[in-house]
């Protein structure tokens, strides 16, 4: 639109005539900006002369001059019509002045003329303000216009906003049907997928039916085209099962019918599996009955025919053992839906390799059973014909690896191959009496065919674990030994009767004494010498007593010398317990060790007891103690676990009590009932609880405590005999005569004591113990006769160490304990021989016994 400011600086000023025909011509001009000086000069210039007239004007009449503020210029339509209407309003005037001079005749006509002039003088005057009358009319006008423009330009404005907002809606609108539309055509093509996704698991069912029910099935089985399609069976049933009720209604129908399916499909690997088997044993079984062949060749056909194809059915075979797995949560034990297919396989391989293998091994078991050096001997049979089998299973091993992935029904088929071994092993085990050939058969099967359990290193994964098959025959060798060491623990130890040679001691003992066994051993009388080591050492490892045992055995002594001693229980017991020892189970041998232990400490307690009656009370305790301390010396080298105790109710007391209460008429008398609950003279209606102690080394330390005590205390008894407490209470008793007495028994029953020791005992250091044992009980049953006197005398006997005195006691008076210890230790003897701490030790060592 045009700039207001245009008309201000561009409207002619009242210049003369001359001035304003010198004005140039309205040109086009630049912009403001590039605009140049001279014009502004021009313009300047042009307007001088409407400046001066103002000025003049103003000083005689009519408001002051109006001064103009220079606007920018620019070039316009509306200033060539300003121009043009300037110019037609200036020209007839000059025509009609020019024109009144030449007209004026009269006075009317210059009154009129005058007139004229004077009105034009006076227009002359306002001429500046008519113009800028004009200016201003023409400016508001124009700003008129102005207006009017603006107006409807913000009219069309705001109508082009309008619609540009309704075009923007109508954008956002389209956008949002748009966006719309296209998670329509997602969500649509989404579920045209998964519709497409979800149909491929049902139309599979059709084609898949098809294909395994049509005639000759069985043909396309070792393709990979078969192996794709159970795969797709797979993800079929595995969706139905993730898609069940209520997701898809016919889930549960098409699962039962794809299930159907993928057993007519493993059943045709089966059927196919099984006839690729049969042919090759068919081609094998008449190779073999065409030509007589040997066992190289043989063994050649047998092998290499089956390893040919082997590798096709293995992967055939392959497709039903992945199948084979059982599900997880199923109970323990369970078997999955196809491990029967998977056994069928099994066992179709294992009846049609036993029935070319099995036949061959049983021949050759029966030609090592008859060749000479085997027919009658168990170790050496057993040897030759475990190594054959041992060798077959191996191969076997091989080929079934070719065949089958794991071991699954491997063993299964390898015990059928070992039944020709047990089958005449077993027969030989039961019948074999000797204990001997059974050790030594459960030692080689344990040695050379059992796997060593503490051994770290893991077997390998293709290694065949022979010890499981080898086990039933150790397992049979064990109950046979067992077997037999309870009929010799039973017959030979529970049931031996002893002859009168055996039980002949001391006499016994002289004989072993001439024939050597104590004859390099210097002669002790108990008083003077040092200790003297026993000739005949005990070995501290498990003896293996049998006939036969070289003079000087494995333990560096002479084993037959130092068993010439023992009582014949004492020595099989010793035998057995060697024997079975690590041959059989630890829980078996510690059951078995506590029963032979048990049974011997019977026999031997028995032997002393008729020693006992025979001899002196002496030599039986002697005796019991000598074998007892050989037996406990001997199973310390067993490891002989602790027993439990076998605890047992005793109701014998509760049907005495009802007995005794009828009897006496008071079986309805409550407090006859409270009495007998509460443990009464008339007996209990508790049941007793009795604990039947199985463990052997507890019941042989007991006895052994017994035993020692016994003979202990019968020697100290005999010494103290004349100051006993029966003989004390007499009126007429002496003490001082009765103390003589006292030393008088004492020297001779410690001679005794000695030469007894010496006869049963060879270890210097327990004879000691034992004297040092008798001395104790002598000084404290001699002290408590000093106590009973000193009380008697109403002095105090208790300071026994108080009153200490050196030397000889006056004969009248009665020895204090100090005194009668110190003799006692000079007739014993026992510290100059033994130290005292041995002495306090070996006291202690035969109390804790």
């Amino acid at each position: 639109m045009y700039d207001d400011a245009s008309y201000y600086t561009f409207i002619p000023s009242a210049a003369p005539p001359e001035d304003r025909q010198a004005t140039p011509k309205h040109k086009r001009r630049q912009s403001l900006l590039k605009q140049p000086n001279e014009d502004t000069q021009a313009n300047d210039r042009s307007l001088e002369p409407i400046g001066e007239s103002s000025t003049e004007a103003s000083s005689d009449r009519g408001p002051p001059t109006a001064s103009l503020s220079r606007r920018a210029q620019s070039y316009t339509d509306f200033h060539h019509a300003a121009r043009s209407i300037l110019a037609k309003d200036s020209d007839p005037e000059k025509g009609k002045e020019a024109k009144g001079h030449e007209a004026i005749a009269n006075d009317l006509e210059f009154a009129e003329w005058y007139e004229s002039l004077e009105k034009d003088l006076l227009d002359a005057s306002h001429e500046e303000y008519t113009d800028y009358q004009r200016q201003l009319d023409l400016t508001s006008d124009h700003l008129d216009s102005l207006l009017s423009d603006t107006t409807s330009t913000l009219d069309l404005l705001s109508s082009l906003s309008d619609s540009f907002r309704a075009v923007e809606a109508q954008t956002t609108t389209f956008q949002k049907q748009c966006e719309g539309l296209l998670q329509e055509q997602k969500r649509l093509t989404q579920l045209a997928e998964g519709i497409s996704h979800n149909l491929k698991y049902y139309s599979f069912l059709e084609p898949v039916t098809r294909r395994l029910n049509a005639p000759g099935a069985s043909s396309f089985v070792r393709s990979e085209e078969y192996s794709s399609m159970l795969a797709r069976l797979d993800e079929c049933l595995e969706y139905m099962a993730a898609h069940s009720q209520p997701k898809h209604r016919e889930a549960s129908t098409y699962r039962s019918r794809y299930r159907l399916l993928m057993t007519r499909g493993l059943t045709l690997i089966r059927v196919n599996f099984v006839g690729g088997l049969r042919e090759i044993s068919s081609d094998v079984t008449k190779r073999i009955a065409d030509r007589q062949l040997n066992e190289t060749t043989m063994s050649a056909l047998l092998y290499a025919k089956f390893r040919v194809g082997a590798s096709e059915l293995k992967e055939v075979a392959q497709e039903i053992r992945k199948r084979a797995i059982r599900a997880p949560g199923a109970e323990p034990g369970a078997e999955s839906e196809y491990q029967s297919l998977m056994n069928e396989l099994y066992t179709s391989y294992s009846a049609t390799r036993g029935k070319l293998v099995i036949p061959l091994i049983r021949k050759k078991i029966a030609d090592i059973a008859a060749a000479p050096s085997t027919s009658k001997e168990l170790v050496p049979f057993a040897r030759n014909s475990i190594a054959y089998i041992r060798e077959m299973c191996s191969e076997e091993n091989e080929l079934w690896r070719e065949w089958f992935e794991g071991r699954d029904g491997l063993y299964d088929f390898l015990e059928s191959v070992c039944e020709p071994l047990y089958d005449h092993l077993r027969p030989r085990i039961i019948h074999e009496n000797e204990i001997l050939k059974l050790c030594e058969l459960c030692t080689l099967l344990q040695t050379r065919y059992m796997h060593d359990q503490e051994d770290d290193e893991p077997m390998d994964a293709n290694e065949l674990d022979f010890s499981v098959l080898i086990q039933p025959a150790l397992e049979d060798a064990q109950t046979r030994l067992v077997f037999r060491t309870q009929a010799i623990l039973r017959d030979e130890i529970e049931r031996y009767k002893p002859k009168p040679d055996v039980l002949d001691y001391p006499a016994n003992n002289r004989k072993v004494s001439l024939s050597g066994t104590k004859g390099q051993r210097p002669a002790t009388s108990g008083r003077k010498g040092s200790i003297a080591e026993p000739t005949t050492p005990m070995p501290k490892t498990p003896m293996i007593v049998e006939e036969g045992d070289s003079p000087n055995g494995q333990w560096g002594f002479d084993t037959q010398a130092a068993l010439q001693g023992w009582y014949p229980t004492l020595r099989k017991a010793i035998w057995l317990l060697s024997r079975i020892y690590r041959l059989v189970n630890s829980t078996v041998f510690d059951d078995l060790a506590h029963q032979i232990v048990h049974q011997t400490t019977l026999s031997l307690a028995h032997a002393s007891t008729l020693i006992s009656r025979s001899a002196s009370p002496a030599d039986g305790h002697l005796f019991l103690i000598k074998h007892l301390l050989f037996l406990k010396q001997q199973i310390v080298a067993f490891d002989i676990e602790y027993v439990t105790p076998d605890i047992s109710f005793d109701f014998s007391g509760l049907s005495n009590t009802f007995y005794e209460l009828r009897d006496r008429g008071g079986f309805f008398d409550p407090r006859n009932l409270w009495r007998g609950l509460s443990g009464g003279s008339w007996g209990s209606l508790v049941p007793k609880v009795v604990e039947n102690m199985l463990d052997a080394k507890v019941e042989l330390d007991g006895r052994l405590r017994r035993v020692i005590g016994e003979f202990t205390g019968g020697f100290a008894e005999r010494i103290l005999d004349p100051i006993s407490a029966d003989k004390a209470a007499k009126k007429n008793f002496d003490p001082i005569k009765a103390v003589e007495q006292v030393k008088g028994v004492a020297e001779k029953e410690v001679r005794v004591l000695r030469i007894k020791l010496e006869e049963y005992i060879d270890d210097g250091r327990t004879r000691e113990t034992l004297v040092g044992a008798v001395q104790d009980l002598v000084v404290q049953g001699y002290e408590t006769f000093f106590e009973n006197q000193m009380r008697e005398k109403g002095t105090e006997g208790s300071g026994r160490r108080g009153k200490s005195k050196k030397g000889k006691g006056r004969e009248d008076e009665v020895w204090d304990v100090d005194m009668f210890e110190e003799w006692v230790g000079g007739v014993f003897e026992v510290s100059r021989m033994l130290g005292r701490e041995d002495v306090s030790e070996g006291g202690s060592a035969v109390g804790s016994f």
